[in-house]
């Protein structure tokens, strides 16, 4: 654990030469989520029941009793690791993937979120350029080439760094806006060494306030299921659970922001939410 300055992090837009620092953060910061979730779905009693009738047929083909609990379950684990999205990490995501190049932050001057803490300090975040990964210089010439639109700009969401002394510490993503004055969370993540130190809490609230100002009225925030640690995170940030902490005028939007499911139906996020 790392003592951390949080007037001294500075937040702002991932560049194309952030991408690859960005997506070994998301690998260390989500991995065992896509485990769990399996896990969750492979104990509910409905798969449960369904694996033990093919086990059954199964025992009458191999002479193996081990064999037969076995190869189900080895199926069914393949089946969830194809199918479920790619995206899910700390919080879940509807994309099947995530327009990094897309996302990217193009212009010369960066754009940052106001930190609440520097005005409580009066302090000014000392900002430095970020560290690079060997290698990925070439891979930042390769995908400038790609023809950006402004329509896949804004469909492609947004990506804000936490990054302090030209490290990278956190992120959280934004999805592109699909609804006015809606704005939605689908990733956070923090790095390991920075973890219980305001860093997560940061971000959200840096992204709420830009989000107030640009117009939006409500954030939603989809939490993967057996993430107990997610679900205490949003509620001490004010975020209720829709569906279940929401008056009747809130149906429709239950309708329209449901959670993401898999295999049988079965949910693999909780959706919570938060009016600005």
């Amino acid at each position: 654990m790392v003592r951390l300055e949080l007037d001294q992090v500075v937040i702002k837009r991932m560049k194309e030469e952030d991408i690859e620092i960005v997506k070994a953060l998301i690998k260390e910061g989500c991995e065992g989520t896509e485990n769990r979730l399996i896990l969750h779905i492979l104990t509910r009693p409905l798969c449960l029941f369904i694996l033990a009738v093919f086990s059954s047929i199964l025992r009458c083909l191999v002479h193996s009793f081990i064999l037969a609990l076995a190869i189900p379950v080895f199926l069914l684990i393949v089946f969830l690791k194809i199918t479920m999205p790619r995206s899910t990490g700390v919080l879940g995501s509807s994309r099947p993937y995530w327009d990094y190049v897309g996302s990217s932050y193009r212009e010369a001057q960066d754009d940052t979120l106001q930190n609440p803490y520097c005005r409580i300090s009066g302090k000014t975040p000392f900002t430095k350029k970020p560290k690079r990964r060997a290698g990925s210089k070439d891979k930042d010439k390769e995908t400038t080439t790609e023809k950006i639109t402004p329509e896949r700009e804004q469909a492609a969401g947004q990506v804000w760094l936490a990054e302090c002394e030209g490290d990278i510490l956190g992120c959280i993503f934004r999805e592109g806006e699909t609804r006015a004055g809606i704005s939605r969370i689908c990733r956070l993540v923090t790095g390991s060494w920075y973890r219980r130190e305001g860093l997560g809490r940061l971000l959200v609230q840096s992204l709420e306030q830009r989000e107030r100002e640009t117009g939006a009225h409500r954030v939603y925030a989809h939490v993967p299921y057996p993430s107990k640690l997610g679900e205490a995170f949003f509620r001490k940030l004010g975020y209720r659970q829709l569906g279940v902490e929401t008056s009747d005028e809130d149906d429709m939007e239950l309708k329209q922001e449901s959670p993401e499911r898999g295999f049988l139906g079965y949910p693999l996020t909780k959706v919570y939410y938060k009016d600005l």
